[in-house]
C-alpha cells in the first residue's frame, strides 16, 4: 500500500514539476481534480461526452442556466422581453462580458454560437423549426423572431447538459458543427491553458480575473460563479486504486467518480468525505447502430432488449444496493414523464424469448461489434454483462476493448463495423438529460443528421414537434408517453437501470454545489 501511495504521489508530483508557476502558487489556491475520463475532445458542440461538457463549463458561459430547483435563470442575459403576440423575443446582454482574448462578447457572437449549437443538439434542432430569423440591432441586443409561439425557448437556451448552448467568439462558432473547433476561448470563470495541456496526463485552467460574475448566490449552475482558486488542474489518473491513494495522500482534492468497490472504504477513510453533487442520479443505456446489420432490423433490436436484464447490470457495475434502482422507463422513474408501462420490455432477461424473436426476425449470425471502454471505471463492466446476455440469446458478439477516447472517436464513424464502425456501445446519462423527450439524444431520429446510432424515424420527430408546441401539461404527458411507446416499438436503445454515483473529496474542501450532474469548480474552497 505504501508503495502505491508513493507512486501515486510521484505521478502527481512529476506533473507539477513540469509547471514552474506552481512554485509561486499557494497550496490553497490550487485545486486538483480527477475527472471521470481522459479529456481528448475539447469541442462541447461536436460531442455529447460529459468530460467535454465539464471542460466547457470551466471556460465558457451560457445565456441562461438551471438552478438547483430546475428553474431557468438569466446568466449572460441581463433582461429579456417577449412581444404580445409571443413571436419576438428580445434579449439584452449584461455589461462587461469579455472573452479571454480581451474582445467583448457581442450579439453577433451569440447568434453564431446558437446556430452552431442548434445544428448538433436535438432540442436546439427543434427550436430552429420555430425560428424565422435572428436580429442583432446592436452589440448587446439580439432578437429571435419566431414563425409561431414557442413554449421551449428558455428551456432550450438554458439547457444545462449535453449539448449545452455555450457562447464562443463568432469566428470560432463559424466552424461547421460537423468539424471540431481549433481554438478554445470563452468568457467563463476559468481560462484554458492550451500550452500546458498534456492529453492523458494534465489539463490546466487559470482564474479569469476579468470574469464578471452575477451577484446572486450560486444555485445549481445558475447565479454567481465565485472563483476561489488561481489554478485548477485536472489530473488524469485512470486506475481507481491509484486515484484512491492520491486522494488519501492529499495529492488530489477530488475524485469525480471513484469506483463503486471503494464506496464503503471511502466513507470510513480519515481525511475523505463522500458527497453526491448529482442527487437526481443517472441511467445506464445500451445504444444500437441503426445503419448496419444486424441492428438495422427493428425486430432484432427488440430481441436484444428482451435479452437485457437490468438487475445484472446494476449488481455488476454498481454492486452497492443503496446506490442502484431498477427502472424500465426511458425517462427516469420519479420524474414527470417516468412511465414503466413499457410493453414487451420488462427489464428482466429472457434469453429464451429473445432467441425465438431472433429466429423469427431472420437473424443470420452477423456478428455484433460491441465496444468496451477499459479505462472508464464507471461503465467498464456494463459491456461484460451485455456480451453475456446477448450471447445467451443467440447473438454472435465481436467484443472489442479500447480506451474511452478511442470509443468516442469510433462511435462517430458511420462505416460498417468491419471497416472501423460499430454495432453497440453502452454509456450513462444524467437524469437531467433524459427527463424530457426533447433532450434525450437517443430520440434524435433524423437519420444521418441524428445522434450516434443514426436512427431514421419520422414518427419520433413528428411527436417531438407536437410536444414542443404544446403548453398543456396533461397533453405534454400524453405525448411523452406516446414518444416512449414509439421508442420501444422501434428499439431506439435499452434502458438498463438507474444509479447514484457519489464523488469523493478531501474533508477540508467545502462549497460543492448540487447540479444536474456537472462538477463545477466555482464556489469551492479549501480550508
Amino acid at each position: 500500500m505504501k508503495k502505491r501511495i508513493f507512486l501515486a504521489a510521484a505521478s502527481v508530483l512529476s506533473l507539477s514539476l513540469l509547471m514552474p508557476a506552481m512554485a509561486q502558487t499557494p497550496a490553497n489556491k490550487v485545486f486538483r481534480f480527477v475527472p471521470h475520463a481522459n479529456l481528448t475532445v475539447l469541442d462541447p458542440i461536436w460531442t455529447t461526452a460529459y468530460v467535454t461538457r465539464n471542460h466547457a463549463y470551466m471556460i465558457y458561459d451560457t445565456l441562461f442556466s438551471e438552478d438547483a430547483k430546475g428553474a431557468i435563470k438569466p446568466q449572460m442575459v441581463d433582461s429579456y422581453q417577449v412581444s404580445k403576440d409571443e413571436l419576438t423575443w428580445t434579449f439584452k446582454l449584461r455589461a462587461g462580458l469579455e472573452f479571454h482574448d480581451g474582445k467583448p462578447v457581442t450579439s453577433t457572437d451569440v447568434v453564431a454560437s446558437l446556430k452552431r449549437w442548434a445544428s448538433r443538439d436535438a432540442m436546439g434542432g427543434i427550436l430552429t423549426t420555430f425560428i424565422g430569423s435572428f436580429e442583432t440591432p446592436d452589440e448587446k441586443t439580439f432578437k429571435i423572431v419566431l414563425n409561431q409561439p414557442c413554449g421551449i425557448m428558455l428551456d432550450s437556451l438554458g439547457k444545462a447538459s449535453s449539448n449545452v448552448p455555450f457562447i464562443m467568439p463568432a469566428r470560432i462558432a463559424a466552424t461547421p458543427g460537423t468539424e471540431q473547433i481549433k481554438e478554445h476561448i470563452g468568457s467563463g470563470p476559468f481560462m484554458f491553458k492550451a500550452d500546458e495541456f498534456k492529453p492523458g496526463a494534465l489539463v490546466v485552467y487559470t482564474r479569469n480575473a476579468k470574469y464578471k460574475s452575477r451577484t446572486e448566490a450560486p444555485s445549481g449552475v445558475a447565479g454567481g460563479r465565485p472563483v476561489n482558486f488561481d489554478r485548477v488542474e485536472w489530473v488524469i489518473i485512470r486506475d481507481p486504486q491509484t486515484q484512491f491513494n492520491a486522494l488519501k495522500a492529499g495529492e488530489v482534492d477530488m475524485v469525480e467518480q471513484p469506483s463503486f468497490e471503494q464506496y464503503e472504504t471511502l466513507k470510513k477513510t480519515e481525511g475523505i468525505k463522500v458527497e453526491d453533487f448529482s442527487p437526481a442520479g443517472l441511467q445506464f443505456i445500451m445504444r444500437f447502430n441503426h445503419l448496419h446489420a444486424p441492428f438495422n432490423n427493428p425486430k432484432i433490436r427488440q430481441a436484444a432488449l428482451v435479452a437485457m436484464g437490468q438487475k445484472d447490470f446494476i449488481n455488476t457495475q454498481v454492486g452497492v444496493p443503496e446506490l442502484g434502482r431498477l427502472c424500465r422507463s426511458m425517462y427516469p422513474c420519479g420524474t414527470a414523464y417516468g412511465d414503466e408501462d413499457t410493453g414487451y420490455f420488462t427489464g428482466i432477461a429472457n434469453p429464451v424469448k429473445a432467441k425465438q424473436m431472433l429466429q423469427e426476425a431472420g437473424y443470420d449470425g452477423t456478428p455484433v461489434l460491441l465496444m468496451r471502454p477499459t479505462d472508464l471505471a464507471s461503465i467498464a463492466k456494463l459491456p461484460l454483462v451485455a456480451k453475456q446476455q446477448l450471447e445467451a440469446a443467440g447473438f454472435k458478439v465481436d467484443f472489442q476493448q479500447m480506451d474511452w477516447a478511442t470509443l468516442l472517436a469510433r462511435r462517430a464513424k458511420k462505416d460498417a463495423p468491419a471497416n472501423g464502425g460499430w454495432n453497440v456501445f453502452l454509456t450513462a446519462w444524467t437524469a437531467g438529460d433524459i427527463s424530457n423527450p426533447l433532450t434525450i439524444q437517443m430520440f434524435n431520429a433524423k437519420g444521418q443528421n441524428g445522434w450516434f446510432g443514426w436512427q431514421d424515424e419520422p414518427r419520433l420527430e413528428y411527436l417531438k414537434n407536437r410536444f414542443a408546441r404544446t403548453v398543456d401539461p396533461k397533453e405534454k404527458k400524453k405525448i411523452a408517453t406516446e414518444i416512449q411507446r414509439v421508442a420501444f416499438e422501434t428499439a431506439t436503445h435499452a434502458p438498463l437501470g438507474q444509479y447514484q454515483s457519489p464523488t469523493a473529496i478531501r474533508s477540508n474542501v467545502s462549497g460543492l454545489l448540487q447540479t444536474p450532474g456537472i462538477p463545477v469548480m466555482w464556489n469551492i474552497k479549501k480550508n
